[in-house]
């Protein structure tokens, strides 16, 4: 999928636990299958998941992360109503793979499948639900999210990105929808908590209600309109609409930044994926569609 990953196998991560978690080595261990783009997952017994990074984008910045979630998921997770998948150990580099990883909580559910009726409206009340309490913690010292920044921190990439799939897209309809939204105010209050990465693959659910949120490589603290690109990556009009009354905290200008974020990303991972992540590739397309039919 990605240039120099890593390939992680069942003997790799058998030996790291041989060697740094003897404790819960004999635990059943099987491959958790998996659209995510930078974490191999392995189940360990019943209660744990094992979080393997593949690829590092900026040296440091794997162990830097994972150093985080030790430190804040723990304190977040005491302050919202939906289990967050804390991590419970963290291994170390060694001979046979590079970075530290982790050893997290199991959580049942499975990722939701983009919206096709109106199936969401409950699970769009549980996600407003989880970012107004995470949107309202008061936790100081944290650290910027990378997606906490101002919007036009993307133009770059973004235009890039439409340059790269002008024979697929409509490239004036999204150009010039991107330079409007490019033109919404910025945030001006005090920095908040946010997720950074509230995809669908990032969230659980069970019967349509939301179980867990998970991987938080982007948390930290910054504009909250980067968390709201889950409302054209999973919801259809009725469940989007649903999902913004309930919000508390979001402005009309955030909201606007936000379908700013998600058309950006879209952008940037459809050229990305289009060959190595199917997936990921139909997402972006989708939520192309969906941002430029929302009026």
């Amino acid at each position: 999928m990605h240039i120099n990953e890593l390939e992680i196998s069942e003997n790799l991560v058998q030996s790291l636990l041989d060697k740094q978690c003897s404790r819960w080595a004999k635990l059943p261990l099987s491959r958790v299958s998996s659209n995510g783009t930078v974490h191999t997952l392995y189940r360990l017994g019943k209660e744990f998941i094992i979080r393997l990074p593949r690829i590092e984008w900026v040296e440091g910045t794997v162990n830097d992360t994972i150093e985080k979630e030790f430190k804040w998921i723990p304190l977040l997770s005491k302050l919202v109503d939906v289990s967050l998948g804390e991590p419970v150990f963290k291994g170390e580099a060694d001979e046979n793979y590079p970075w530290s990883w982790t050893i997290a909580t199991w959580n049942e559910g499975d990722n939701p499948d983009f919206e096709k009726e109106n199936e969401y409206n409950v699970l769009a009340e549980d996600l407003a639900d989880f970012l107004n309490s995470l949107h309202t913690i008061k936790l100081s010292g944290g650290p910027w999210s990378r997606r906490g920044v101002p919007l036009q921190a993307q133009d770059v990439d973004t235009r890039k990105a439409i340059a790269e799939l002008k024979a697929e897209i409509d490239v004036r309809a999204v150009t010039e929808l991107w330079n409007q939204l490019l033109e919404t105010p910025q945030w001006n209050q005090d920095p908040l908590w946010v997720h950074g990465d509230l995809l669908p693959g990032n969230i659980l659910i069970r019967d349509n209600r939301l179980t867990a949120i998970i991987d938080f490589s982007d948390l930290g603290i910054g504009d909250p309109a980067c968390d709201l690109i889950i409302a054209w990556s999973l919801f259809n009009h009725s469940s989007r609409q649903v999902f913004r009354n309930y919000l508390q905290y979001i402005d009309e200008d955030t909201w606007k930044r936000g379908k700013g974020w998600a058309l950006s990303i879209a952008l940037i991972m459809l050229p990305y994926y289009k060959y190595s992540n199917p997936f990921m590739a139909s997402l972006a397309e989708r939520m192309i569609a969906n941002i430029l039919n929302d009026k």
